[in-house]
């Protein structure tokens, strides 16, 4: 299992909770490529909705990589690329008292940066600390085959 944070705005967040998916790199395929059923990601919210949104700057939720693969779907002058998803319940948890403490910040006056590559990979360690901070204890075993959507 590994573990991940995808930078999303919260409204596509709220989206992917509920189709059970999630995109990455304005929905192209090749971050969700490195990613394995079985695998926890949280979901970093800079601001409320894509485009010209309030900011927000939470974690917004918790899910598990349920299938195998992306999987392309068709819409209308655009085909993204996303990957199934089981999302947990959790509780919405501002980013602001984590960052003295999360690891892959490693310059906490620009706190930020970290979140511009979109999909990264975190450390068990970190990804346990925002999940507690999220009401979640951290990632359970067997969680991409299981679990409560969000």
């Amino acid at each position: 299992m590994r573990y991940w944070v995808n930078t999303v705005s919260r409204d596509h967040v709220r989206l992917g909770a509920r189709g059970g998916f999630t995109q990455a790199g304005h929905g192209r395929s090749t971050r969700l490529s490195r990613l394995v059923k079985g695998d926890a990601l949280v979901f970093y919210s800079p601001q409320t909705t894509f485009e010209r949104g309030e900011r927000l700057q939470a974690f917004t939720a918790i899910g598990y990589i349920v299938d195998d693969e992306p999987y392309q779907v068709a819409k209308p002058g655009f085909h993204p690329w996303r990957r199934r998803m089981k999302f947990s319940k959790s509780i919405q948890a501002p980013i602001a008292p984590l960052i003295p403490e999360l690891g892959f910040i490693v310059d906490k006056k620009r706190w930020g940066y970290p979140f511009r590559r979109g999909l990264f990979e975190v450390t068990r360690r970190d990804f346990e600390r925002v999940a507690c901070a999220m009401g979640q204890r951290g990632p359970r075993r067997g969680a991409g085959t299981g679990g409560r959507r969000a």
